[in-house]
């Protein structure tokens, strides 16, 4: 089968598209035939090995699994003889957190991990982008921020896949939105239900004085230190960016603040806990509560041109490998 395969850690050039055997499903697994997976930049970051501290969990001189990438959608082809609740032919989508391994036409994956059927009325690359955006920031502003209904919320990266997801989760949840973003975007968050836009070009957000409960920074572009005047009493600062500053600033704040600084490892979460907050998302879905942005599809040998753009820092919403050329 054609797939991705990364030679070490670096620049997009490390990715290299070659022709590898083609994978086969133990007892309790799914062969899934991929035919679109998610590109995100916890992916351009897991490239580069970078933060180092990440090396832990994925590899220290090259990455522990040599095909990348972990949100996929597609069908599958072959089922285990344990397998109970899939048959071939199921269109389904998932992740494969530290499994990796979806930057291919093919993925085993355990029957039991994170992985549904797909809902008639979604396609292939909105599916792939599940995982990412949306799961990350359910667990995110539930989990880690206990958000409520009439909390006021400012989303930093509004624009992003996680933004955009994001957005509309915290608005679903009864809450205040104000999301950040460049000039071009603000239409794009308006459009998602943000209560206020505030284009940071124009205006920085840490001095615009407003406090908000949570400041969910999904780009990790500011910092607790920035932040912690506008957080309310006992407001959080959220990012999913593992920096050096922001471990020292939660082991501070855990111990001798009110307002919190606050990192999780949405990947690192049980197969259990992260299936059954994605089956949420497909509630809110089928109820027209959260919409897939979508900004570029790239077929898979271009995924080194993806990685490039989606660095770039341009990028909106979601960036998608499509694996079948009739879903390009």
């Amino acid at each position: 089968m054609k797939a991705i395969m990364i030679t070490g850690y670096g620049s997009p050039e490390v990715l290299e598209l070659a022709n590898v055997a083609k994978p086969e499903a133990k007892p309790d697994e799914l062969l899934v035939r991929i035919h679109a997976a998610s590109a995100t930049t916890a992916d351009t970051m897991m490239r580069t090995g970078k933060p180092y501290v990440g090396r832990l969990a994925v590899g220290m001189r090259k990455p522990k699994h040599p095909i990348p990438g972990t949100g996929f959608a597609g069908v599958i082809e072959a089922v285990g003889d344990q397998v109970q609740h899939f048959k071939t032919g199921d269109r389904v989508f998932g992740e494969t957190t530290l499994g990796f391994s979806t930057n291919a036409e093919y993925v085993a994956v355990p029957a039991s991990g994170v992985v549904l059927q797909m809902p008639g009325s979604m396609n292939f690359a909105e599916a792939a982008t599940f995982c990412d955006g949306p799961l990350t920031s359910l667990n995110f502003l539930k989990e880690i921020g206990y958000i409520k209904p009439g909390q006021h919320v400012l989303i930093n990266g509004a624009s992003g896949s996680l933004g955009t997801a994001a957005i509309q989760i915290a608005k679903n949840m009864g809450a205040e939105v104000t999301g950040v973003c460049s000039t071009r975007n603000v239409e794009l968050v308006k459009s998602l239900g943000a209560d206020r836009v505030i284009d940071y070009t124009q205006e920085d957000f840490t001095k615009a004085g407003k406090t908000y409960d949570i400041v969910f920074d999904t780009i990790g572009k500011s910092s607790y230190q920035k932040c912690k005047n506008i957080l309310s009493h006992s407001g959080m600062y959220l990012s999913p960016v593992l920096k050096f500053s922001l471990l020292l600033q939660m082991m501070w704040t855990s111990a001798f603040n009110k307002r919190k600084a606050k990192f999780g490892a949405t990947g690192l979460k049980s197969d259990d806990f992260l299936r059954s907050r994605l089956m949420d998302l497909v509630e809110m879905y089928l109820a027209g509560k959260l919409t897939t942005v979508i900004d570029r599809k790239y077929p898979l040998e271009k995924v080194a041109e993806a990685h490039t753009y989606i660095a770039s820092g341009r990028k909106k919403g979601n960036v998608v490998l499509v694996v079948e050329a009739d879903d390009l």
